[in-house]
């Protein structure tokens, strides 16, 4: 395991998921369900997909270079944009995201009710979302399939461990439209060095 990439893949997705949906939804399911039941729920979702990303980009490796390099180019640059452009809105986003994932937990779960419940909507909500994209672009960018996975999955764990046990605290002091232009800032800083890399 190389714990460079697994430091930068866990640095890349923390600060892309942060202003995610998947903050405020982890965050709204622990206000209905025991917050350990919603992290775990959660973290099993995460892990599912972390995988999945990881198959997907380890066979992406299979490609040619150049053009794995490009694709991962084309999302870290996507990626910024989306991140940069939906910043100014992201604070009134917050309040519509939480009432969309409120309406989906409506009844109070314990034990492995809440777990499966948390599973379930964040399983069926973060397909193609930016952190998936951005795993199949590390794997093809660094290899090291062990550690893309272990950097990606601690860091979507953190994230949602920060949202289930002091989301709101951190909502009141860190402002969700400066996390997107953080994390934008983050995937445009990874586009120019795939770019010098395939121009090199």
């Amino acid at each position: 395991m190389d714990l460079a990439v697994v430091a930068i893949v866990f640095g890349a997705i923390f600060l892309v998921e942060l202003p995610d949906k998947t903050f405020i939804a982890a965050l709204v399911l622990s206000t209905r369900y025991k917050p350990f039941a919603v992290w775990v729920g959660v973290g099993l979702a995460f892990f599912v997909q972390t995988l999945i990303a990881v198959i997907a980009g380890h066979l992406a490796t299979l490609l040619p270079d150049n053009l794995i390099k490009s694709v991962a180019l084309a999302i870290f640059l996507i990626g910024g944009i989306i991140l940069i452009r939906s910043a100014p809105g992201a604070d009134a986003e917050e309040k519509q995201t939480e009432e969309e994932y409120a309406a989906k937990a409506v009844d109070s779960r314990t034990g492995l009710k809440a777990v499966g419940a948390s599973f379930l909507v964040l399983f069926a909500a973060e397909w193609g979302d930016l952190s998936q994209l951005l795993t199949i672009s590390m794997i093809a960018k660094y290899g090291h399939p062990l550690s893309v996975f272990v950097g990606a999955w601690a860091a979507l764990l953190t994230v949602s461990g920060l949202a289930v046990l002091s989301g709101r605290v951190l909502l009141r002091y860190v402002k969700l439209s400066v996390v997107h232009y953080i994390g934008g800032a983050v995937c445009l800083l990874l586009a120019v060095i795939t770019a010098v890399e395939l121009l090199a």
